[in-house]
């Protein structure tokens, strides 16, 4: 029987994004194909767990009726088995994945938040469904080429550099350039501000 890699099974709000603010299930994979500098996440450590154990676990809080499958990479492990599962149970499903792997078509909402900036990997999602994207902006790089479409949500999330200073000063950089591009939306982390998981 097929097994996935889960760091952890949580349950929250989303900090980011264009769902901000909702309740949800926090399925996060382990393993990741990217080493980003500014990644602030361990998801080396997991147990393996089936379908139906991680759709068990995240029925402990059904009634949200929300789930986001998260990483490391969640596109290197999930597939249609796990989907057809969480939708069974009546779940909407969120995926954040860095786009350099194909995704089940049957994901609800796809967050794309692309690395290419730090890694040489082109994103793999130019031909699926993305419904947002969520650019980490870090002062340096430009987000311009990810404004290919209207009909996206496109979210610039500051870099969290691990020095206060320094994120001031890319915040800043972020509400300018926002302004300056008013078709994209300032994402913050709000999870850290408010100290939840």
């Amino acid at each position: 029987m097929k097994t996935y890699r889960i760091n952890e099974i949580f349950y929250s709000l989303q900090g980011e994004g264009r769902h901000t603010g909702r309740a949800a299930v926090f399925v996060r994979f382990s393993g990741c194909n990217l080493k980003c500098p500014f990644c602030d996440t361990d998801f080396k450590e997991y147990r393996e767990m089936t379908a139906g154990e991680i759709v068990k676990a995240a029925s402990q809080w059904k009634e949200c009726g929300f789930v986001v499958l998260t990483g490391g990479e969640p596109s290197l492990q999930v597939d249609e088995a796990l989907i057809n599962a969480l939708h069974h149970e009546g779940f909407y499903i969120a995926i954040e994945t860095n786009g350099t792997h194909p995704l089940p078509r049957t994901i609800d909402w796809v967050t794309l938040s692309p690395k290419n900036c730090f890694v040489k990997h082109a994103p793999a999602l130019a031909a699926q469904k993305v419904d947002e994207v969520k650019v980490v902006f870090d002062g340096i790089h430009d987000p311009e080429q990810w404004e290919t479409s209207t009909d996206l949500y496109l979210n610039l999330q500051p870099c969290d550099t691990g020095n206060k200073e320094r994120n001031r000063e890319v915040t800043l950089q972020c509400v300018e350039y926002i302004k300056r591009h008013p078709q994209w939306h300032l994402s913050l982390q709000t999870q850290k501000f408010i100290h939840i998981q």
